[in-house]
């Protein structure tokens, strides 16, 4: 008796959606197929996890392969991030596949696998401008630009927690200090079009604020944000419905009215006037300050470097971001196709600066995939002198690329406002996570240092390392990037200091 009663019951459901589907005008799919119709869209809701976790291979998924997302997940669990049998790569075919080559001899270095060797910090922070708090960082690998309000409360606490015990900086983003950067961690802050959290009432930039914020807070370095490899040159808008009173109190908006982030700066407008926002902001508040962009036109670098090469002004540091950066929500268009992937992007810029012998006067610093080993170690060897991780960072949190930044549905309750979401992070464990990741990952750069025969990441260079271009085909990223003899390397003052940092120092 109970079965026919199910049995009706689902019966009329059926029926009824079936009368529904007839009746609607908005889907002909389902007007002509009722019922069946929904499978097709139910197919296509899930079909990221159905390629993700049936259909791909360990190498096929984008934009990380489920091979980079298990080494993440196993190194920020500490446990075994070492593969069997051998690689799955089709190594001599697989075009742009990056090979290190290994020395069989090399000088004095610290032992790669001493869980107390040191790991690698990174060269001096504004002291080549005689900035007032010049620092040498700690890390080569620091936390890139998320914001509060892109990503959870408890995202970013867990993130700048796993930031203080890691040793490393965590920028804050663009949407401004918030108390959850406020766990212990160093912080890089970020000023975006917009100044959010030192702005005046319609919009344009307050010293006052700035210097008030950073006053207020471990602010090591300030980073003016140009663009992002997400979306450059395209503002954004953050709907009234998400702007919160805690929101609202952080970035200095109105609460629940719609706010616009123009797509280019209002303090300056070129790049003498951006020289002298950068001038003063380092004077007033006395810590580095760096300019972080995607990488398009070459005429901003190359007037950039053409000023700077007088002595009398520049930024302290450069962030070149890839094109493949993903953090920010974007459109498709942007996404896919503008800008620069990084290491085209980062290779142009190095060398507008290395043509004018500028490059060991300030730091480099490449976001974009560069949280994992291979991709880190082409970085340095073309030049970087640090690297930024973001989606990496996130995926040690417990991020399961689900694809769902955009739709505040973040199944993992990372990139998301939605409070019921927000409450299956636990900041406490996962920021342990987040530290121990940042770790392994620059112990996986020391050893890959080791490999190649030298004593720091910074001394890899462009020939240590080569490209596939084709069938059995390979060049040095010297020659694939068009490198001149010596560029991608520190002088030789600079070589002598990083090495002794990692060599001189007495493991306990």
């Amino acid at each position: 008796m109970q079965a026919r009663k199910i049995g009706a019951a689902a019966a009329t459901a059926v029926a009824l959606l079936a009368a529904r589907d007839l009746a609607q005008k908005k889907h002909a799919l389902l007007r002509n197929f009722p019922v069946l119709g929904h499978a097709r869209y139910l197919l296509e809701k899930i079909g990221p996890e159905l390629r993700q976790y049936i259909v791909t291979s360990n190498e096929e998924e984008r934009p990380f392969s489920r091979d980079q997302r298990s080494w993440i997940y196993a190194s920020a669990k500490e446990e075994n991030n070492y593969f069997g049998f051998g690689t799955e790569v089709d190594v001599e075919h697989v075009q742009g596949h990056a090979y290190v080559k290994q020395r069989t001899f090399a000088g004095a270095m610290p032992d790669a696998h001493d869980p107390q060797a040191p790991l690698p910090s990174a060269k001096v922070l504004g002291g080549p401008r005689g900035r007032a708090k010049a620092f040498r960082p700690a890390s080569v690998v620091n936390v890139s630009a998320m914001s509060f309000g892109s990503l959870s409360g408890a995202a970013i606490t867990a993130l700048n927690k796993g930031a203080a015990e890691a040793g490393v900086m965590h920028n804050t983003g663009e949407g401004g200090l918030s108390p959850y950067h406020r766990q212990g961690g160093d912080l890089v802050l970020q000023l975006g079009t917009a100044y959010f959290g030192c702005r005046n009432e319609d919009g344009s930039f307050n010293l006052g604020k700035l210097k008030d914020v950073v006053a207020g807070a471990p602010v090591k370095a300030i980073e003016i944000k140009l663009s992002q490899g997400a979306k450059p040159g395209l503002g954004g808008m953050l709907p009234g419905a998400k702007v919160t009173p805690e929101i609202a109190a952080i970035r200095g908006i109105p609460v629940g009215q719609d706010c616009a982030s123009p797509s280019r700066h209002t303090a300056f407008g070129d790049v003498d006037s951006m020289l002298d926002f950068v001038e003063l902001i380092a004077a007033e508040t006395g810590v580095p300050v760096g300019v972080k962009s995607a990488v398009g036109d070459l005429g901003f670098w190359q007037q950039l470097a053409a000023l700077m090469e007088r002595g009398d002004r520049g930024v302290d540091f450069v962030t070149i971001d890839g094109g493949e950066g993903g953090t920010g929500a974007a459109p498709r268009m942007f996404a896919d196709s503008v800008s620069l992937p990084f290491r085209m992007g980062f290779s142009r810029v190095y060398g507008t600066f290395a043509e004018l012998g500028l490059t060991d006067d300030l730091t480099f610093i490449g976001s974009g995939k560069l949280g994992l080993p291979e991709n880190a170690a082409v970085a340095f060897a073309l030049g970087v002198d640090m690297i930024n991780v973001a989606r990496e960072a996130m995926l040690s949190i417990g991020c399961i690329q689900a694809q769902k930044c955009h739709t505040d549905k973040c199944p993992t309750g990372i990139a998301t406002q939605n409070q019921w979401l927000a409450r299956g992070l636990d900041p406490a464990s996962k920021s342990t996570r987040a530290a121990v990741y940042l770790r392994t990952l620059r112990k996986e750069l020391m050893k890959v240092s080791s490999a190649v025969g030298v004593a720091h990441p910074s001394l890899i260079t462009a020939n240590d390392i080569e490209i596939m271009n084709g069938d059995y085909e390979a060049r040095t990223l010297a020659g694939v990037y068009g490198y001149k003899e010596g560029w991608g390397e520190l002088g030789p003052d600079l070589a002598k200091e990083i090495t002794a940092l990692v060599t001189a120092r007495p493991t306990a």
